[in-house]
């Protein structure tokens, strides 16, 4: 067996283990735990006030759209940081590079903007 493959087997190893000692601690775990329900324990608790209605309702998509639009500009963040650390190694090209990003971003905040999306109603 070659080295390459020796250290790969290391790592299956490893992660059997790891998984076999989870599964025999949760075992372990599931069998010593009092196991006592009641209604009163199955019953939904929020901060002390007893729960009305049912707990379901319609979540709006504009929440979902403005995570998303957080995800998009965190990524740019991620994308910028190295970039600017070897802002002098890349030179002008990079700076151009970068430009055409950033502004594409920036056409895709001014289209969010003008449809809306950002409004927080």
């Amino acid at each position: 067996m070659s080295e390459f493959l020796r250290d790969y087997l290391t790592v299956v190893w490893f992660a059997a283990i790891a998984l076999v000692l989870a599964g025999l601690l949760l075992g372990i775990s599931a069998l010593i735990r009092p196991n006592k329900p009641s209604k009163q324990k199955s019953m939904a608790y929020e901060s002390g006030v007893n729960p009305v209605g049912d707990g379901w309702s319609q979540s709006q998509v504009r929440y979902y759209i403005f995570a998303l639009l957080f995800v998009v500009f965190d990524v740019e963040a991620v994308f910028m940081f190295p970039w600017a650390t070897q802002l002098e190694r890349y030179s002008t090209t990079g700076l151009v590079e970068m430009a055409i990003f950033v502004f594409v971003l920036l056409l895709g905040l001014v289209y969010a903007w003008r449809k809306g999306v950002l409004r927080w109603v």
